[in-house]
């Protein structure tokens, strides 16, 4: 059944994939003494750790409150519905391998608002771009007051050129849908193309279109509190708030590329890098890594299993019926 979905390249890959994060993980916790962390987890403030689920919960409201108003020109989707389409996402993405989660939040709006099942696809396509454009604002931002990597820097100018493209490419659609469309037609996928493009342009050519990415700039921006506040509870010295933003661009960039489920791993291994720039001593900032991603990832599986029980829907069941979904689509 796996093999049929996935094929060998993408078995081939989700083990790569598993085994790298895999071993930046045993890296990880090579040196990490129990007694020593659930000391410091003993002797944290209770306050700031609080602080940080609270905000890490209000991360995904934002978003929520994004995705409704983009898709306000195709359909009326209240907030909290797209929060918790969001949030079961979320959950299977933590549990799930190639945020699989992405598929089912966008089959779960597809269904609760009577949707095609590309335009909430596009919709993902929109919030990319959103998030990339603010990103590279972001880092941009960032680099006046921090002296990033090099590694960073480079990333950052990647970045900045993939972005640029993929803004150019949305506009170009958006304005010359015409003309999009008689391009589109020239290649093997053109009517899967041209589906596309009328779904972006249904989307694009509304003031919500604007608003939507305005909306993107707090839930960026939220991401670096929970990252601060756990700092603050952990105690680490002479951190201020644009060091925090400097290790979420670190993380936001490390994340792009699709890794084991929860970013296990993965997740750890960034925040590592990030303190090993502020000379922060490594076995300091292995133990912060497991403490801060446990603490940002307890919340996203909790309101996640909350979210997935109030749809009466099994996970395994909306995994087959958002893959059936997609694989329609791509026929």
């Amino acid at each position: 059944m796996i093999r049929k979905k996935l094929g060998w390249q993408g078995i081939l890959l989700l083990v790569l994939t598993n085994l790298a994060s895999l071993g930046v993980l045993a890296w990880v916790l090579h040196d990490v003494q129990i007694a020593e962390l659930w000391t410091e987890i003993k002797q944290m403030h209770w306050g700031w750790v609080a602080a940080a689920a609270v905000s890490d919960i209000l991360v995904y409201v934002f978003q929520g409150w994004r995705w409704s108003i983009l898709l306000r020109p195709v359909a009326n989707i209240p907030m909290m519905r797209s929060v918790r389409a969001i949030y079961v996402g979320l959950y299977a993405n933590e549990v799930l391998p190639f945020r699989t989660g992405e598929i089912i939040r966008c089959y779960l709006i597809s269904r609760w608002g009577h949707l095609p099942f590309s335009v909430v696809l596009s919709s993902i396509a929109i919030e990319r771009i959103f998030d990339g454009l603010w990103l590279v604002l972001y880092l941009s931002l960032v680099v006046q007051f921090v002296d990033l990597p090099r590694r960073i820097r480079d990333g950052g100018y990647f970045l900045i050129l993939v972005v640029a493209i993929l803004a150019l490419l949305l506009g170009f659609i958006i304005a010359f849908q015409a003309k999009a469309k008689q391009l589109a037609a020239r290649w093997n996928w053109g009517d899967k193309a041209t589906v596309f493009i009328e779904d972006l342009q249904a989307m694009g050519g509304s003031r919500s279109f604007f608003l939507s990415w305005m909306a993107s700039l707090p839930h960026l921006l939220a991401m670096t509190v929970p990252i601060y506040c756990v700092i603050r509870a952990y105690g680490l010295i002479g951190f201020t708030l644009w060091d925090a933003a400097v290790i979420n661009v670190i993380v936001r960039l490390g994340t792009v590329v699709p890794g084991a489920p929860g970013n296990l791993g993965v997740y750890q291994g960034l925040i590592v890098f990030a303190l090993l720039f502020f000379g922060i001593d490594q076995d300091v900032a292995k133990r912060f890594s497991v403490i801060v991603w446990g603490i940002v990832t307890l919340p996203l599986l909790i309101a996640g299993f909350v979210a997935l029980s109030v749809t009466g829907f099994q996970l395994r069941d909306l995994q087959e019926s958002a893959s059936n979904q997609s694989d329609d689509h791509l026929k």
